[in-house]
């Protein structure tokens, strides 16, 4: 019975996960309510308290989901049976954090406001699945990159996790942004999630 319970939580979880994720792709963090969540799921507003008490939760629910996935996609990398070079590396890495949109898009924009306003509980469970990402891209160095040790290993984790946060904004920029880049004749070029983690991975294991 206990469970039965479990996983229809677990579920119900989900499904208001999933559409709050898909208000996500086309309304700002600050726009999207509670209501709307209701509206795009079979919830009501008030029976969504009871899942979660804050739409950072959702949000951070979502977050913790996106880790764990690229955590099975960083597993493969490990698994494959290849031993990866310096470029193949990178091109597997970048190719499983261009499915991490969401992951990035989060990342970069409200983290800390999510952080904050969700209960410890969910934040430690949040952090259990960032720590093993960490621990799982660290395993895709040592078992891949000839030479390489643990001192190292550190060194690329500490610049490429911080630059991660970096990476949405950068490959989607707003019109607004676009619009004063172009009035300050700062140069910009269209890129992608690959093109940018890929260049990067390869600059600093290189």
């Amino acid at each position: 019975m206990a469970v039965e319970l479990k996983e229809t939580i677990d579920k119900r979880r989900e499904e208001i996960m999933d559409a709050c994720e898909k208000l996500y792709d086309s309304k700002g963090f600050q726009s999207i309510t509670i209501k709307d969540i209701s509206t795009e799921t079979s919830f009501s507003r008030p029976s969504i308290y009871n899942y979660f008490q804050t739409k950072e939760e959702i949000f951070l629910g979502i977050l913790t989901r996106e880790y764990l996935k690229w955590n099975e996609s960083l597993k493969d990398i490990i698994d494959s049976g290849k031993k990866l070079d310096v470029d193949g590396l990178s091109k597997a890495i970048a190719r499983s954090m261009e499915e991490r949109k969401t992951l990035l898009k989060i990342s970069a924009m409200n983290l800390y406001e999510i952080e904050d306003n969700s209960r410890v509980e969910l934040l430690i469970e949040y952090k259990d699945a960032f720590k093993k990402s960490v621990e799982l891209f660290e395993e895709c160095l040592l078992k891949n990159i000839k030479g390489i040790d643990q001192d190292k290993c550190e060194q690329v984790r500490y610049a490429f996790f911080p630059y991660m946060y970096g990476i949405s904004p950068y490959v989607y920029p707003t019109d607004k942004q676009i619009e004063a880049m172009n009035e300050v004749k700062l140069s910009y070029s269209k890129t992608s999630i690959y093109e940018l983690t890929y260049r990067f991975l390869k600059l600093v294991l290189s």
